[in-house]
C-alpha cells in the first residue's frame, strides 16, 4: 500500500503524573526531515523521538514533532527550612531594622520571599522513566499519523491505477494502429519511390528499393518500445505492492515511461498515434505530479 507524505496525528494521556501530548504533522520532502519542538527539561529526548518515528517506518517527509509535558504531580519532593541561613537572614533584617529605624514589616510572607530559606530536594532524574513515559503517548501519535498517511495512500493509489490503465488502453491503440501502418506503408512507400524515379527518369532498381522500403519500415516500428512499456506497466503494480516506500522508485519508473513514448512519438508517421501520444505524456504528467505526494 502506498503511504502519503502529507498526514496528522495527535495523542494525549496522563501517564505517571504527567499530562502529555504529542502531535505530528508533514509535508513533501524527498528526504527524511524532522524538527523536535519539545520542552528544555526533556530537550535530552529530541533525538530518541527522530529515531522512534524512523523505526516505525517514516522515511520520507519534513516532519514537524511537538511534545507538552505538563507535571501533575511529583512523587519524592519536600520542601524544608534550612536553619542556619534563615537565623542568619532574619538577623540581618533586624539590624537592617534598628539601624535605620525602618518600619517593622518582618512577617512570614516577607521572608518566605527569599526563596533560599528553603531547601528543595527531589529524586534523582529518572531519564529511561522519562522516555517510557513519553514514547506511550508519542507512539499513539504516530499510529495516528500513520493511519493518517495510508488513507491518503490509499486515495493517490487508486487514482495512480487508475491513470495507468488508461494509458495502457491508450498504448494499445497506438500497438493497433502502428500495425495497421506497418501493414500498408511498405507498398505505399515503394510507389511512391517508384513515381518519383520515373519522373527523374532513373532507373529503377527493384531490388534495392525494396531493401530501402524494408530499412524504413524497421526503422519506424515501435514494436520494442511498446513491449517496454507494457514491462514498465507491470513494474508499477510490482512496486506499489511491495509495501515498501515507492516514491522514489516509481519516479525513476516514471522517467522510463516517458523516455518509451517520446520514441515512439519521434518514430511514428501517423497523426492519430502522435495525438494519442500527447495523451499519454499528459497522463504521465498527471502521474509525475502525484508521485510527488508518496513516501
Amino acid at each position: 500500500m502506498l503511504k502519503s507524505m502529507t498526514a496528522f496525528g495527535r495523542c494525549r494521556q496522563t501517564v505517571a503524573g504527567k499530562d502529555i501530548t504529542a502531535e505530528i504533522k508533514s509535508v513533501n520532502n524527498r528526504y527524511f526531515d524532522c524538527n523536535v519542538k519539545i520542552s528544555r527539561t526533556y530537550s535530552f529526548l529530541e533525538e530518541r523521538i527522530k529515531a522512534r518515528l524512523q523505526e516505525k517506518g517514516i522515511s520520507r517527509g519534513k516532519i514537524d514533532v511537538y511534545v507538552g509535558i505538563d507535571v501533575l504531580e511529583q512523587e519524592g519532593v519536600s520542601i524544608s527550612l534550612d536553619p542556619a541561613y534563615t537565623e542568619a537572614y532574619i538577623r540581618v533584617l533586624r539590624e537592617l531594622r534598628d539601624n535605620y529605624s525602618l518600619t517593622d514589616d518582618i512577617s512570614v510572607m516577607s521572608v518566605a520571599a527569599n526563596r533560599d530559606v528553603f531547601v528543595f530536594t527531589k529524586p534523582e532524574d529518572d531519564l529511561e522513566g522519562d522516555w517510557a513515559d513519553v514514547c506511550t503517548v508519542l507512539d499513539g501519535a504516530i499510529d495516528a499519523f500513520i493511519a493518517g498517511r495510508e488513507r491518503e495512500g490509499a486515495n493517490i493509489e487508486s487514482d495512480l491505477c487508475q491513470k495507468v490503465e488508461n494509458i495502457r488502453a491508450m498504448a494499445e491503440e497506438v500497438a493497433k494502429l502502428s500495425a495497421e501502418d506497418l501493414e500498408k506503408y511498405p507498398s505505399k512507400l515503394e510507389t511512391r519511390i517508384k513515381q518519383f524515379l520515373s519522373d527523374q527518369s532513373i532507373t529503377i532498381d527493384e531490388q534495392r528499393i525494396l531493401t530501402e522500403v524494408a530499412i524504413f519500415a524497421d526503422r519506424v516500428a515501435i514494436d520494442e518500445e511498446l513491449v517496454r512499456l507494457s514491462s514498465h506497466f507491470d513494474a508499477f503494480y510490482t512496486i506499489i505492492g511491495a509495501g515498501e516506500p515507492a516514491g522514489r522508485k516509481l519516479d525513476f519508473l516514471l522517467q522510463e515511461m516517458n523516455r518509451e513514448t517520446n520514441t515512439i512519438g519521434s518514430k511514428a508517421n501517423n497523426t492519430k498515434i502522435a495525438h494519442t501520444v500527447v495523451n499519454i505524456k499528459t497522463e504521465l504528467e498527471k502521474i509525475r505530479e502525484q508521485i510527488q505526494n508518496i513516501e
